[in-house]
Protein backbone atom coordinates (compact mmCIF):
# COMPACT_ATOMS: atom_id res chain seq x y z
CA UNK A 1 0.00 0.00 0.00
CA UNK A 2 1.30 3.17 -0.85
CA UNK A 3 2.09 5.77 2.08
CA UNK A 4 0.49 8.49 2.68
CA UNK A 5 3.27 11.47 2.52
CA UNK A 6 3.44 14.36 4.97
CA UNK A 7 5.86 17.72 4.31
CA UNK A 8 8.03 17.17 7.19
CA UNK A 9 7.40 14.32 8.50
CA UNK A 10 9.16 11.27 8.66
CA UNK A 11 8.83 8.27 6.20
CA UNK A 12 10.42 4.93 4.70
CA UNK A 13 13.59 5.41 2.51
CA UNK A 14 12.12 7.98 -0.24
CA UNK A 15 13.46 7.91 -3.60
CA UNK A 16 13.94 11.39 -5.02
CA UNK A 17 14.24 13.69 -8.61
CA UNK A 18 15.93 16.67 -8.07
CA UNK A 19 17.66 19.10 -10.73
CA UNK A 20 19.48 22.34 -10.49
CA UNK A 21 19.60 25.16 -12.88
CA UNK A 22 19.17 28.85 -13.72
CA UNK A 23 15.29 28.62 -14.66
CA UNK A 24 12.74 26.38 -13.71
CA UNK A 25 10.06 28.78 -14.27
CA UNK A 26 7.84 25.76 -15.84
CA UNK A 27 8.16 23.56 -13.31
CA UNK A 28 7.52 26.15 -10.75
CA UNK A 29 4.22 27.56 -12.52
CA UNK A 30 2.70 23.87 -12.40
CA UNK A 31 3.95 22.62 -9.60
CA UNK A 32 1.97 25.61 -7.81
CA UNK A 33 -0.97 24.71 -10.19
CA UNK A 34 -1.04 21.42 -9.24
CA UNK A 35 -0.50 21.02 -5.67
CA UNK A 36 -3.15 20.26 -3.35
CA UNK A 37 -3.15 22.41 0.10
CA UNK A 38 0.14 22.34 1.88
CA UNK A 39 0.12 23.14 5.84
CA UNK A 40 1.30 27.64 6.40
CA UNK A 41 4.37 26.19 7.59
CA UNK A 42 6.34 24.78 4.59
CA UNK A 43 5.17 27.10 1.98
CA UNK A 44 8.14 29.12 2.39
CA UNK A 45 11.47 28.45 4.76
CA UNK A 46 14.59 29.63 4.75
CA UNK A 47 18.17 27.74 6.38
CA UNK A 48 21.43 28.11 6.72
CA UNK A 49 23.44 25.48 6.72
CA UNK A 50 27.32 24.18 5.88
CA UNK A 51 27.92 21.55 3.06
CA UNK A 52 30.78 19.53 3.79
CA UNK A 53 32.66 18.72 0.15
CA UNK A 54 35.20 16.20 -0.31
CA UNK A 55 36.78 15.71 -3.49
CA UNK A 56 37.25 12.36 -3.26
CA UNK A 57 33.63 11.63 -2.14
CA UNK A 58 30.07 11.07 -3.91
CA UNK A 59 27.98 9.07 -2.16
CA UNK A 60 27.82 10.39 1.45
CA UNK A 61 26.05 14.17 2.14
CA UNK A 62 27.11 15.77 4.62
CA UNK A 63 25.44 19.21 6.58
CA UNK A 64 25.79 20.95 9.40
CA UNK A 65 22.98 23.20 10.30
CA UNK A 66 22.12 25.04 13.92
CA UNK A 67 25.55 23.00 14.94
CA UNK A 68 24.32 19.87 14.09
CA UNK A 69 25.71 17.61 11.33
CA UNK A 70 23.88 15.35 9.29
CA UNK A 71 25.10 12.80 7.10
CA UNK A 72 23.03 10.68 4.47
CA UNK A 73 24.27 8.18 2.18
CA UNK A 74 23.40 7.19 -1.65
CA UNK A 75 22.08 3.27 -1.09
CA UNK A 76 20.03 2.84 -4.38
CA UNK A 77 19.31 4.47 -7.86
CA UNK A 78 16.49 3.25 -10.22
CA UNK A 79 15.67 4.62 -13.14
CA UNK A 80 16.94 8.02 -13.02
CA UNK A 81 16.01 8.28 -9.39
CA UNK A 82 17.89 8.32 -5.81
CA UNK A 83 17.70 6.60 -2.34
CA UNK A 84 18.89 8.64 0.62
CA UNK A 85 19.39 7.11 4.16
CA UNK A 86 20.71 8.49 7.06
CA UNK A 87 24.03 7.35 7.92
CA UNK A 88 24.98 9.69 11.10
CA UNK A 89 24.04 12.49 13.07
CA UNK A 90 25.87 14.17 15.96
CA UNK A 91 26.55 17.58 17.66
CA UNK A 92 29.25 20.07 18.40
CA UNK A 93 31.70 19.49 20.65
CA UNK A 94 32.01 16.06 18.53
CA UNK A 95 34.05 13.20 20.34
CA UNK A 96 37.08 12.58 18.20
CA UNK A 97 36.08 8.87 18.23
CA UNK A 98 32.93 9.58 16.54
CA UNK A 99 34.87 12.08 13.58
CA UNK A 100 36.88 9.26 13.03
CA UNK A 101 34.90 6.33 12.41
CA UNK A 102 32.03 8.18 11.43
CA UNK A 103 32.90 11.61 10.15
CA UNK A 104 36.12 11.64 7.77
CA UNK A 105 35.32 7.58 6.85
CA UNK A 106 32.27 8.96 5.04
CA UNK A 107 34.32 11.67 3.54
CA UNK A 108 36.60 8.87 2.13
CA UNK A 109 39.69 10.47 2.97
CA UNK A 110 42.86 9.58 4.89
CA UNK A 111 41.85 9.84 8.84
CA UNK A 112 43.83 12.83 10.28
CA UNK A 113 46.13 12.96 13.61
CA UNK A 114 43.70 13.94 15.96
CA UNK A 115 45.00 14.68 19.82
CA UNK A 116 42.12 15.73 21.62
CA UNK A 117 39.30 14.22 23.18
CA UNK A 118 36.50 15.96 21.06
CA UNK A 119 36.40 19.36 19.13
CA UNK A 120 34.23 22.44 18.74
CA UNK A 121 32.10 23.17 15.78
CA UNK A 122 35.08 26.16 14.72
CA UNK A 123 38.18 23.86 15.62
CA UNK A 124 35.98 21.23 12.99
CA UNK A 125 35.39 23.80 10.42
CA UNK A 126 39.64 24.91 10.63
CA UNK A 127 40.31 21.33 10.12
CA UNK A 128 38.27 21.21 7.09
CA UNK A 129 39.70 24.65 5.32
CA UNK A 130 43.25 23.20 5.50
CA UNK A 131 42.75 20.12 4.11
CA UNK A 132 43.11 19.75 0.61
CA UNK A 133 40.30 17.59 -0.67
CA UNK A 134 37.17 18.96 1.78
CA UNK A 135 35.96 22.29 1.50
CA UNK A 136 33.28 23.98 4.21
CA UNK A 137 30.60 25.07 1.44
CA UNK A 138 27.56 27.95 2.84
CA UNK A 139 24.69 27.36 1.29
CA UNK A 140 21.30 29.33 1.99
CA UNK A 141 18.29 27.87 0.76
CA UNK A 142 14.58 29.62 0.30
CA UNK A 143 12.03 26.52 -0.47
CA UNK A 144 8.27 26.53 -1.39
CA UNK A 145 6.91 23.40 -0.56
CA UNK A 146 3.97 21.32 -2.67
CA UNK A 147 2.78 18.64 -2.74
CA UNK A 148 1.53 16.84 -6.67
CA UNK A 149 0.57 13.09 -6.92
CA UNK A 150 0.97 12.10 -3.26
CA UNK A 151 5.31 13.35 -3.96
CA UNK A 152 6.67 15.85 -1.97
CA UNK A 153 7.33 18.82 -4.08
CA UNK A 154 9.57 21.61 -3.82
CA UNK A 155 10.92 25.14 -5.41
CA UNK A 156 14.11 26.47 -4.00
CA UNK A 157 16.10 29.14 -4.44
CA UNK A 158 19.50 28.49 -3.68
CA UNK A 159 23.10 30.60 -2.76
CA UNK A 160 26.00 28.61 -3.07
CA UNK A 161 28.83 30.29 -1.65
CA UNK A 162 26.63 33.29 -2.79
CA UNK A 163 26.19 31.81 -6.32
CA UNK A 164 22.23 31.85 -7.10
CA UNK A 165 20.96 28.66 -8.59
CA UNK A 166 17.42 27.27 -8.58
CA UNK A 167 16.26 23.62 -7.82
CA UNK A 168 12.92 21.62 -8.11
CA UNK A 169 12.52 18.52 -6.54
CA UNK A 170 9.89 16.04 -6.17
CA UNK A 171 10.75 12.56 -3.51
CA UNK A 172 8.24 9.98 -2.36
CA UNK A 173 8.59 6.45 -1.28
CA UNK A 174 6.40 5.75 -4.67
CA UNK A 175 8.65 5.93 -7.87
CA UNK A 176 5.77 5.96 -9.86
CA UNK A 177 4.38 9.20 -8.42
CA UNK A 178 7.48 10.70 -9.14
CA UNK A 179 7.92 9.67 -12.50
CA UNK A 180 3.87 11.11 -13.07
CA UNK A 181 5.11 14.53 -11.16
CA UNK A 182 8.41 14.56 -13.70
CA UNK A 183 6.02 14.41 -16.68
CA UNK A 184 3.40 16.67 -15.04
CA UNK A 185 6.11 19.08 -14.60
CA UNK A 186 7.66 18.79 -17.73
CA UNK A 187 10.83 18.09 -16.33
CA UNK A 188 11.51 15.03 -18.65
CA UNK A 189 15.22 14.41 -20.17
CA UNK A 190 16.39 16.88 -17.34
CA UNK A 191 19.20 15.57 -15.12
CA UNK A 192 18.79 14.45 -12.17
CA UNK A 193 21.23 16.59 -9.84
CA UNK A 194 21.59 16.12 -6.16
CA UNK A 195 22.90 18.65 -3.50
CA UNK A 196 26.52 16.90 -3.75
CA UNK A 197 27.03 16.83 -7.75
CA UNK A 198 25.40 20.50 -7.77
CA UNK A 199 27.97 21.87 -5.15
CA UNK A 200 30.84 20.74 -7.10
CA UNK A 201 29.60 22.43 -10.21
CA UNK A 202 29.35 25.56 -9.26
CA UNK A 203 32.52 25.48 -6.59
CA UNK A 204 34.45 24.06 -9.77
CA UNK A 205 35.75 20.43 -8.24
CA UNK A 206 33.48 19.01 -11.01
CA UNK A 207 33.87 20.55 -14.72
CA UNK A 208 30.35 20.22 -15.45
CA UNK A 209 27.18 22.58 -16.27
CA UNK A 210 23.93 22.49 -14.45
CA UNK A 211 20.80 21.13 -15.61
CA UNK A 212 19.87 23.99 -18.23
CA UNK A 213 23.35 26.34 -18.36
Amino acid sequence: MAENLEIGKISKPRFEFRSFGQNFDVAAFRMSRLSVPVPENVWERHSDEIYIISRTNDVNNTKIRDGKMDIKTLVNTYQGLEQWNPLMKGEFPMQTTKLLSEVFTAFQVPLPNLTKEEYTYQEFIEMIYKHPDLSAVRVHKQRFGYMVNNTICEYAVVLINGARVVSVSSESTEIADILKTISDLKLEGVENINYLQAIKRVIGMIHKPLANE
